[in-house]
């Protein structure tokens, strides 16, 4: 991406933010540090992927560079400004205009072997945080992983909801780098 396609994504991304501060979450898009390690554990070989709130593309621009091809992803979005612009730019994958919320009920065929999320789950209610994970767990094949960053200092799924869901979650790391600096977790079912 050249200079200037970053700096009119930054300002889409800053008036999106600048309207619904808690729908978007951060007055910028993620940076490259974050980008490569929310994809990092992702390849050629793990299937379709679904990306929660992709916003202007910076993690599915990652995604792609890790091998998994355009047409096996599917971006869930909510922002109309955000939904055209990725209609555009990965015209070969499926662009969802959708609450994430409702994961659980659309047809994607499926199995995927990764949900990639850059969802702000810790300004989401309890409820949106369970339907988002069990509609997400309901297409990810058995041994598939859910990936979600955070700015905050801890996980951004309550243990209690969790354990609800037999679930586990595991830090994979933090990327400083990025502003703000953020930490990614790695979200599957529970080893019996």
């Amino acid at each position: 991406m050249n200079s200037r396609s970053a700096s009119s994504d930054a300002f889409i991304f800053f008036r999106a933010w600048s309207r619904k501060p808690l729908r978007v979450a951060s007055i910028v898009p993620s940076g490259q540090s974050l980008s490569r390690l929310i994809t990092q554990e992702l390849d050629e070989n793990c299937g379709p992927v679904i990306e929660l709130g992709p916003g202007t593309g910076v993690f599915t621009r990652a995604i792609i560079a890790r091998g998994v091809a355009e047409q096996n992803l599917v971006l869930v979005e909510t922002g109309r400004e955000f939904v055209d612009m990725l209609s555009r730019r990965f015209p070969r994958a499926t662009v969802l205009e959708a609450d994430a919320a409702e994961l659980g009920s659309f047809g994607i065929r499926g199995p995927v072997g990764a949900v990639v999320s850059g969802l702000p789950l810790l300004s989401m209610s309890t409820n949106q945080v369970e339907a988002i994970l069990s509609g997400a767990f309901r297409h990810l094949c058995s041994d598939g992983f859910f990936y979600q960053f955070t700015y905050g200092p801890r996980c951004p799924v309550p243990r209690k909801t969790l354990r609800l869901l037999g679930l586990e979650a595991r830090l994979i790391g933090r990327a400083l780098l990025n502003f703000p600096p953020a930490s990614v977790y790695r979200i599957s079912r529970k080893q019996l």
